[in-house]
């Protein structure tokens, strides 16, 4: 089945959200508006001369640090994973985004809060068709311990193995997902993103980030989990990793049905096995 076909959606009303950036320390709005079909994901920075829009797609994207960033010659805004996460998990493929600054808030860590505000909008069917392209052929990435696999499926499964040896805090953790707007909110959505203590206090006494608490990632010091309320869930680390995959392969500009396996990979790996599987799905369907 090369591919199938659905309605594309956007949003129904404008909705909006503040909060802090963990990088910039800075304060940031961003205002979601409804978009016409077949305009895709565009952000608008609204702080800086003429501002500059920039489109979330793979070909946008500007560097891939400890988080994506998306860019042009103009602009770039950082942190965008959980965003988009969000906006794929709700399949909303055409939306404009307004932001007051060069980075998306972190907010609690997870992709809760813009699901919530998505559900606060809600969602508008566009006469205009998606078409959601199978993969064909299963493709492998690799580079030293990081793997990445898609193979083909009738359903987008995503499933993770994360593995930190030198802490056993975290360890071996493993999670296996369906994509649904359902099952996103109540078993990946909350999830947040998680730091190392001794790796993350040097990061912050040079700087590099500015905003980082207890109130908005999974702290591990010593081996144990030091934030007061616990996990979300027992794999809870395996989980953000499938809900930063979603948000990073969701740049790639067509929709489409596999299996991706993942294995320790992140921001970057992500992205360059993103532009294999498109290319890939190109190749089999367009």
């Amino acid at each position: 089945m090369p591919s199938v076909e659905r309605k594309q959606r956007t949003l129904q009303k404008s909705v909006s959200i503040s909060g802090i950036g963990v990088f910039t320390g800075q304060e940031t709005t961003l205002i979601f508006h409804p978009s016409v079909a077949d305009q895709g994901i565009i952000f608008q920075r609204t702080d800086l001369p003429n501002a500059p829009k920039i489109v979330a797609s793979l070909d946008s994207v500007y560097s891939t640090p400890r988080c994506t960033i998306i860019g042009n010659k103009k602009a770039s805004i950082q942190m965008v994973e959980h965003l988009l996460a969000s906006l794929r998990a709700h399949e909303i493929d055409n939306v404009f985004i307004q932001i007051s600054g060069p980075e998306v808030p972190m907010l609690d860590g997870s992709s809760k809060e813009f699901s919530q505000l998505i559900e606060e909008a809600g969602v508008m069917e566009l006469r205009e068709d998606k078409k959601v392209f199978s993969l064909q052929t299963p493709i492998f990435w690799s580079n030293d311990q990081v793997q990445i696999i898609a193979i083909p499926a009738n359903e987008y499964r995503l499933s993770y193995t994360l593995h930190y040896p030198h802490c056993l805090g975290i360890g071996t953790q493993f999670h296996t997902f369906v994509l649904s707007k359902e099952e996103f909110v109540k078993e990946i959505a909350p999830c947040r993103t998680f730091s190392i203590y001794e790796e993350v206090v040097p990061m912050i006494e040079k700087g590099f980030i500015k905003r980082g608490s207890l109130e908005n990632a999974i702290l591990v010091k010593e081996n144990e989990v030091i934030n007061p309320e616990g996990l979300r869930y027992p794999n809870e680390m395996a989980r953000h990793k499938i809900l930063d995959l979603i948000g990073d392969l969701s740049l790639i500009p067509i929709s489409f049905l596999a299996h991706v396996i993942a294995i320790r990979s992140g921001h970057t790996s992500n992205n360059r096995f993103a532009k294999l599987l498109y290319n890939q799905i190109k190749m089999e369907n367009l």
